[in-house]
């Protein structure tokens, strides 16, 4: 005979699995985008020679901005605006 224990442990597991269901459904669009951005962004590296440091922002913006973001960080790179490798930040107060 099934108790109301093993019934409510039941349901739990399956509300978790459709609240997971749903995480994992709204989350799949930004892991493609980051897999595309960052297959872009080493794929132009790659090709071109165009050199881009890889920090935690700069797979931060590919990550979520995808393919946009990528072509963002190599042009701003490219330029020498920004995510230029060896770019050294000055201080922010001069002694």
């Amino acid at each position: 005979m099934v108790s109301t224990l093993e019934l409510a442990v039941l349901v739990v597991a399956l509300v978790a699995l459709l609240g997971a269901y749903r995480v994992v459904r709204a989350v799949r669009p930004f892991v493609v985008n980051a897999v595309v951005g960052l297959l872009t962004l080493l794929v132009v590296q790659a090709v071109f020679g165009v050199s881009v440091a890889i920090t935690p922002l700069t797979l931060l913006v590919v990550a979520v901005a995808g393919f946009p973001g990528a072509i963002l960080v190599v042009l701003l790179a490219v330029f020498g605006v920004a995510f230029v490798p060896g770019m050294v930040v000055p201080p922010l107060v001069w002694f």
